[in-house]
């Protein structure tokens, strides 16, 4: 699993596994779903993040002992790996 975080745009993209993108979904505004050809999400995009999400989730995020990758798109990019 992968989260990509975009500083300037304030977009998060959480991406579950590799298999090729085939459509999205918007759910509802500024929640988009990817799927693969079976119809399986394989990424998450969600617009305009820090109004959704308290910051809290990000603290708690980068506790947290996942297997991810953390990249904050900013001037100056930068990657975390946890």
């Amino acid at each position: 699993m992968r989260f990509h975080y975009d500083k300037k745009q304030d977009i998060l993209y959480i991406r579950f596994n590799e298999n090729p993108y085939y459509e999205s979904q918007e759910l509802q505004e500024g929640i988009i779903f990817d799927y693969d050809k079976n119809k399986k999400i394989i990424g998450i995009e969600i617009f305009d993040v820090s109004r959704k999400f308290p910051i809290e989730f990000k603290k708690s995020i980068l506790k947290q002992k996942l297997p991810l990758s953390l990249t904050i798109e900013s001037d100056v990019k930068e990657e975390i790996k946890i």
